[in-house]
């Protein structure tokens, strides 16, 4: 089970709670953050202060912290630098997940196209399902669950 925690807020933190749902040991939950590489353009931030190493390790113990509860002890953390929908479905496909879990940002219109959707992009590449979650989860539907075949 893979689950893709875009951005620190307590919004996108929910996608682990629900991908939690879908593990019988949370050793089997990945929570996995990625971001892109600086570039010599890039304003603002630590560049050039922190190396990328260090900018990883600085992610990966603000999600650490974020993750404080001993349910999420024995889940595997990883930061990794590249293109979203490319490390997150490589990285599934490796650790052979059953399931990615994760947020959309709920972008549209001229948002959505500039920058087009993660999401998206994952659902097209992954070689496993992939559950996305609306912008904000509704938590007085959160224990029913709806399959839908044809």
């Amino acid at each position: 089970m893979c689950c893709r925690a875009h951005s620190f807020s307590e919004e996108r933190f929910k996608a682990v709670d629900v991908a939690k749902e879908f593990v019988e040991a949370y050793s089997d939950l990945h929570l996995i953050h990625v971001t892109q590489p600086w570039t010599e353009h890039e304003i603002g931030g630590t560049w050039g202060e922190e190396t990328e190493e260090e900018r990883i390790q600085s992610i990966k113990n603000s999600l650490q912290d974020k993750l404080k509860d001993p349910d999420y002890k024995d889940a595997h953390i990883a930061v990794h630098l590249g293109s979203p929908p490319v490390v997150i479905t490589s990285y599934a496909e490796e650790s052979g997940a059953e399931l990615i879990v994760m947020p959309s940002h709920g972008r549209t219109g001229i948002k959505h196209f500039a920058s087009g959707s993660v999401a998206e992009r994952v659902v097209r590449k992954a070689h496993c399902p992939v559950l996305v979650l609306k912008k904000k989860v509704q938590e007085k539907h959160r224990d029913k669950k709806i399959i839908a075949y044809d």
